[in-house]
């Protein structure tokens, strides 16, 4: 039987993907309002020192990363009916201008806002702790401003689509439309309470090294944050095991009222899409289930 556990997703333009531990599927709804699927076996690699705690949350980052531009670009393909397909290197840039983008308006922006205070503040656990206050406002405000827009309005309602899904299968619910409605839009393994858990652990690890020069701060928040994430990885793991504990609920509560920004009430087609991406995740990680009415491509 499969883990519960195993099981993540990402809302994608007019879909959802659902990654299982054998591979991932893909479900959109196209524009004639079927709901056509993509599925691919993937593999991880078995190198033990890829599976060590923490060293696999940073691996993991970066495969989320590369799978989710391309099941953008798939969804993007098959919502809009157009046939276009990245090549390996150009998914890889995407993903490197990814990880540039955020480093640079995440990490280094905000220490650079923070070092406008160094006058009028001495302390430099207040200067780290101020750097980490003005990123996640950052970080809000972003969030905020990007869900104003109508397109990203929807994909913020496949996003609670997925949750809904994987939220029924793991409550062992019947996996159809009217049972995944009556679940949460939240999930305790969503990426943004790993982004927002990330920030949160950085204001602490960045404190450890004082307030250094502008050119090692920078430095220093590079070169520390794949330690970061896989520390934050291995976390958001431990929660989900252990969610039901007190300490682990005042854990979660930041990145879970957080979602409550990145995820909206989904219609009744939205959370068709998402079972159907379940169902093909759960089939070719060796689980039986049944389509109802979509199409495999």
């Amino acid at each position: 039987m499969l883990r519960k556990e195993t099981i993540g997703g990402q809302a994608v333009i007019e879909g959802v993907m659902m990654r299982a531990p054998r591979g991932y599927s893909i479900a959109v709804r196209c524009p004639d309002n079927h709901i056509s699927i993509k599925t691919e076996l993937t593999n991880k690699g078995n190198a033990k020192w890829r599976k060590m705690p923490i060293v696999r949350g940073a691996f993991s980052l970066v495969d989320s990363l590369y799978l989710g531009v391309k099941s953008i670009m798939y969804a993007s393909n098959e919502a809009l009916g157009e046939e276009e397909e990245l090549s390996d290197g150009a998914l890889w840039l995407s993903v490197a201008l990814g990880i540039g983008g955020s480093v640079l308006l995440f990490m280094i922006l905000p220490t650079l806002l923070a070092g406008l205070a160094r006058q009028l503040i001495d302390s430099p656990l207040l200067l780290n702790l101020l750097e980490g206050t003005v990123r996640i406002l950052i970080f809000i405000f972003y969030v905020v401003m990007i869900g104003r827009m109508p397109d990203i309005k929807r994909v913020f309602q496949y996003h609670g689509a997925e949750h809904k899904s994987i939220n029924c299968y793991e409550g062992n619910c019947s996996l159809t439309v009217a049972e995944a409605q009556k679940c949460s839009t939240v999930h305790v393994r969503c990426g943004t309470a790993f982004m927002l858990l990330v920030m949160i652990i950085a204001i602490f690890s960045f404190s450890l090294f004082g307030w250094q020069s502008i050119g090692t701060r920078i430095l220093t928040r590079v070169i520390l944050l794949p330690l970061i994430a896989g520390i934050s990885y291995e976390v958001i793991k431990a929660a989900g095991r252990h969610k039901d504990q007190p300490i682990w609920r005042i854990i979660l509560a930041p990145g879970l009222w957080m979602q409550r920004l990145t995820t909206a009430e989904p219609d009744d087609d939205q959370v068709e899409v998402a079972l159907a991406a379940l169902k093909a995740a759960m089939k070719i990680n060796g689980q039986n289930v049944n389509y109802d009415a979509t199409e495999v491509k």
